[in-house]
C-alpha cells in the first residue's frame, strides 16, 4: 500500500503514544473490568475519552490509591486491590521493534515529542516492560515526554497542546501530531498543530517522514 506523505516542512514531531507506538487493547481491560461487576465501564473509558474518576486519573487530581479505592466501589464485594490493576493494566501490550526503530531513525531529521494521555500506574507498567525489552527508558527515544498526569491537563483539550507546545520551544506550524484519536487530532489542529488520524488499520509504519 502507498504511504502516506506528512505534509511540509515540518521540523517536529509529537506522537501519542497508545495505539500509535505501544500496541493496545482496550477490550481486554472492558472484559476484565466487567468480569469484576463493572457494567459502566463503557461509560467511563474509551479510545480518546475518559470520564468520572478515570479523567480525574489521568489528569492527577487523584493519585492510584483514590483510583484503585473508585474502581473497587463499582466492582464485585472483596475484588482485591490486585485484581483492579491487573484489568486495568490488561490493555498494555507491546511496543514493537520496527517503531522503536522508526524513533531512532528520525532523531536526526526531527526534533522528537510523546505526548500521551495516562496515569501512574500505566505509566510504571509500560516503562518496566519497555526497559526489559529495550534495556533502555522509553522517555529516552524522545526530546521530552509530557503525560496528561504530570502535567494535569490531556488531550483533545487545547491548553494541553498549548502547554506543551509552549514548553517544548515548538513552532505548532511546523510541528506535527500523530495520534490514532481522531478528537485528539481535531484538538491539535485546534491549536494549531498540522496533524494527522492514524485511522483504523493503519500504522505509523505508513507514514512517509
Amino acid at each position: 500500500p502507498q504511504k502516506t506523505s506528512i505534509p511540509m516542512p515540518i521540523q517536529s514531531l509529537l506522537f501519542d503514544l497508545g495505539g500509535v507506538l505501544l500496541n493496545l487493547d482496550t477490550t481486554r481491560t472492558r472484559s476484565a473490568f466487567i468480569q469484576l461487576g463493572m457494567t459502566n465501564f463503557d461509560d467511563l473509558f474509551g479510545i480518546g475519552h475518559a470520564d468520572g474518576f478515570f479523567k480525574q486519573y489521568e489528569v492527577g487530581k487523584i493519585n492510584d490509591t483514590a483510583f484503585v479505592a473508585q474502581a473497587k466501589k463499582l466492582t464485585y464485594p472483596g475484588t482485591t486491590d490486585t485484581a483492579i490493576l491487573n484489568a486495568w493494566n490488561a490493555m498494555l501490550l507491546d511496543f514493537p521493534k520496527e517503531r522503536v526503530q522508526l524513533l531512532a531513525s528520525l532523531k536526526s531529521k526531527y526534533r522528537l515529542f510523546l505526548f500521551s494521555n495516562t496515569n501512574a500506574i500505566h505509566l510504571q507498567a509500560l516503562q518496566q516492560n519497555f526497559r526489559k525489552v529495550y534495556g533502555k527508558n522509553l522517555d529516552d527515544l524522545f526530546e521530552k515526554a509530557y503525560f496528561s498526569h504530570l502535567i494535569n491537563l490531556r488531550k483533545p483539550d487545547v491548553k494541553a497542546f498549548e502547554f506543551v507546545v509552549n514548553d517544548a520551544g515548538l513552532n505548532a506550524a511546523t510541528t506535527l501530531f500523530i495520534d490514532d484519536a481522531l478528537v485528539n487530532v481535531e484538538g491539535a489542529r485546534a491549536a494549531g498543530l498540522q496533524a494527522i488520524h492514524l485511522k483504523p488499520g493503519m500504522s505509523v509504519l505508513d507514514l512517509k517522514f
